[in-house]
């Protein structure tokens, strides 16, 4: 970048000694480094430093960054399978038969280019001799070289612009967006203020039209309450009607029922034994059942006696016998 040197006159302003320009010659430092650099390519898809095929599962981990041992894992996991496949591979390959008994396999060499073998290893003797350690010298100052070049310009008084004359139309056009955006304003607000008016009004309509929507429905509630209740009170004097011609009808059944159910009940009971004389059910009840139980008890207490009497004479006849029997032994 060019240097420009200032300088101060008497009027207090800055002037330059030459007009600035452009630096050409000086070459820059990409432009160097592509100089630098072997090959240079017009194209990237012919450029080696442009990656090709999917860079998704590329994982470039930073100089600092620890190992995964999942990975680690799969990694020697991977090499034991690999080598155990070779293992594998060999194990199947074919080899040479035993030799027969008495007999011994040589080793024979069937590569394409032989070698001599020998069982002793050749060694060789080397020897070198190093001068002795010197002191490493002292490392000079590193002073960056110069770049550039040292280029001053002027300029005088009058040759970059002036102030009024510039300024003239920017301020022309601040001052007309200024106005042109307070018209803005004004007429938007007037439009506003209109918009509110005319809002107010709809508001006022429709709250007229809201009340008189509000005294119509009452209205139409009190004219379908009057006829439900209308119809209520009609339903009412049917039904009082309706309960009144049943009850009438139910009474003069019941009375046409009733004229020859009670003889016929009378009857009924009396055939049924629900009807007695007291003196008689006394005797049959109660009078009866006590001398049968004093009857029985007095045929027990004789059949007792009968019984007991029985044995008595039984036993005096056995003895009698007995007796008589002794006396004629």
């Amino acid at each position: 970048m060019a240097t420009v040197l200032p300088q101060q006159d008497n009027s207090n302003t800055y002037t330059f000694s030459s007009r600035p320009r452009a630096l050409q010659e000086r070459k820059k430092y990409r432009q160097e480094q592509q100089q630098q650099c072997p090959g240079y390519y017009g194209n990237i898809m012919y450029d080696r430093r442009v990656v090709r095929g999917n860079t998704y599962a590329q994982h470039t981990l930073p100089a600092t960054a620890q190992p995964d041992p999942i990975e680690i894992q799969r990694q020697h996991e991977i090499q034991r399978r690999a080598v155990a496949r070779r293992r594998a591979k060999a194990q199947q390959r074919t080899g040479t038969p035993h030799p027969v008994e008495g007999r011994i396999h040589t080793e024979v060499q069937t590569e394409l280019y032989l070698e001599e073998l020998s069982d002793r290893i050749e060694e060789v003797d080397v020897d070198t001799q190093t001068d002795a350690f010197l002191d490493k010298p002292q490392t000079p100052l590193f002073i960056p070289g110069k770049t550039g070049k040292d280029v001053a310009t002027q300029i005088e008084e009058g040759e970059l612009f002036d102030f009024d004359i510039e300024v003239k139309p920017v301020l022309e056009v601040l001052v007309g967006k200024t106005i042109e955006q307070a018209l803005l304003e004004v007429m938007e607000e007037e439009e506003l203020a209109n918009l509110r008016a005319l809002q107010r009004d709809f508001e006022e309509l429709r709250n007229a039209e809201l009340a008189e929507v509000q005294r119509m429905e009452e209205k139409e509630r009190r004219h379908r309450e009057e006829k439900k209740r209308r119809m209520a009170q009609q339903q009412g004097v049917l039904k009082k009607e309706k309960d009144t011609s049943d009850k009438i009808a139910a009474r003069a059944f019941a009375q046409t029922y009733l004229a020859d159910l009670i003889p016929t009940v009378f009857s009924t009971l009396r055939d049924n034994g629900y009807f007695y004389d007291p003196v008689e059910r006394d005797v049959e009840k109660v009078f009866l059942p006590w001398l049968m139980e004093k009857v029985k008890k007095s045929i027990e207490k004789r059949i007792l006696g009968r019984t007991l009497l029985d044995i008595i004479l039984r036993n005096v006849v056995n003895n009698r016998n007995q007796a008589f029997a002794e006396m004629k032994s």
